[in-house]
């Protein structure tokens, strides 16, 4: 423990240097929109330090805006130093520097600007503000302690449009890379969590199985015992002691599965984030097919959920299915919308569809129409699991077959996956 504890300081440590490092060196990139000197400078580096800070959290932010300022301050002395020789001037007209890279830290702090993350909008017009503060603030230092430097209208109206500018500039950047990336890997951790879920849910049922199957077994070593039947009886005994080990394997694998998938029930995603995993992971899963898939969404209802795992374990198994069933190319329809306090769920594709013979045991285990090239069928377990993930939810699920295709409805109470407290 305190090993890792050692391990991650020095990560921390490590990291905060590089920021001021290459904020200093990138600072030396520069913009002078208010004369010929550099008394007062818009640097690249001011937009890498708040690349930096959204991109990775610190303990402290002010920790780092006071190294990034004593580092660049000590580079551009040394640079002048080198350049011109000892000057009394060479502090005063460097500290400045040293102070905006403090006050934008102290802001960022002070106004949580990370919490903004998701909020692309409102992250760039706090950055803004930060922003527009550290500059005008270096600049009034500059002003109080250089004296041929000028203080203006003009000034903060630049310092205003270049801040917001710059902000928006960085924001964009960070939505685009950083932010795509994020969602990227929640959507594959939904995905698996998703699969995990209906794997739990045939997990807990295979156990109540196996608990019956064991009391049985010590029941039939009971009887094989009263009519004297020793043999038999010590291998019934032995069955059901067997069957004890399985259902404690069993238990452990569940306890760990429904721990990442069945009781995290404190996020909340919102019904039109979910229909978005569905429609983009699909759309990927369509194409490693090989097709032409057209996704219609048609939402009429939306609200935050903590429901978003069984959500997404039954939509995409169904859109799968229809996926599967197109030839080529077709088209999966998705609409959703509330009626008498339940959500509706229609999900219709235009491919082959299925015989109407077969429509009273396509729920059940076992059940497929799907076979590989070799001709060996699939498992046949997708729509016994959409069907038992409903159940949970006191939910049901209808079939209806078009002249073309299918039409899945699902219908489940608003109360089941509802986020509490939401109306």
């Amino acid at each position: 423990m305190l090993q890792t504890k050692y391990n991650f300081l020095n990560a921390e440590w490590l990291w905060i240097l590089i920021v001021a490092v290459v904020t200093t060196l990138l600072g030396e990139i520069k913009l002078l929109p208010f004369s010929s000197t550099e008394n007062f400078r818009f640097a690249l580096g001011s937009i890498v330090f708040l690349l930096f800070l959204l991109v990775r959290p610190v303990k402290s932010v002010i920790l780092v805006g006071v190294l990034t300022g004593i580092v660049t301050i000590l580079f551009r002395m040394g640079l002048e130093l080198i350049n011109h020789g000892f000057s009394s001037e060479v502090l005063i007209n460097n500290y400045p520097a040293f102070f905006y890279y403090v006050v934008f830290a102290c802001a960022f702090q002070f106004f949580n600007l990370r919490m903004y993350s998701n909020q692309p909008l409102l992250l760039g017009v706090f950055a803004s503000i930060i922003e527009f503060i550290s500059n005008s603030a270096e600049h009034v230092l500059r002003f109080l302690l250089i004296p041929d430097i000028s203080l203006s209208f003009f000034d903060f109206v630049l310092v205003a449009c270049v801040a917001i500018f710059r902000s928006f500039f960085v924001i964009g950047i960070y939505s685009t890379v950083i932010l795509s990336e994020q969602r990227k890997h929640l959507q594959e951790q939904l995905t698996m969590g998703s699969d995990l879920y209906v794997e739990a849910l045939y997990l807990q049922k295979s156990m109540n199985h196996i608990e019956q199957i064991m009391a049985e077994s010590y029941e039939l070593y009971r009887e094989l015992k009263k009519n004297e039947n020793r043999k038999l009886g010590l291998k019934a005994l032995h069955i059901a002691q067997e069957i004890h080990e399985v259902k404690k394997d069993s238990q452990r694998i569940f306890s760990s599965i429904s721990e990442m998938t069945m009781h995290k029930t404190e996020e909340y995603y919102s019904l039109s984030d979910v229909m978005n995993l569905v429609q983009v992971a699909n759309e990927k899963y369509g194409a490693m097919l090989g097709r032409n898939i057209m996704f219609h969404v048609e939402q009429c209802v939306d609200f935050y959920t903590n429901q978003h795992i069984p959500l997404l374990a039954i939509l995409n198994n169904i859109v799968a299915n229809g996926i599967e069933a197109l030839e080529g190319q077709g088209t999966i329809d998705l609409k959703v919308f509330e009626k008498n306090d339940n959500v509706y769920f229609i999900i219709q594709d235009d491919g082959k569809g299925i015989p109407p013979e077969d429509l009273d045991i396509i729920f059940e285990p076992g059940f497929t129409t799907k076979y590989n090239e070799q001709g060996v069928a699939a498992t046949g377990i997708g729509l016994s699991h959409v069907q038992e993930v409903i159940q949970t939810l006191n939910g049901h699920i209808k079939v209806e077959l078009p002249e073309k295709g299918t039409i899945f409805i699902v219908d489940i109470p608003m109360q089941m996956i509802l986020q509490k407290g939401e109306k």
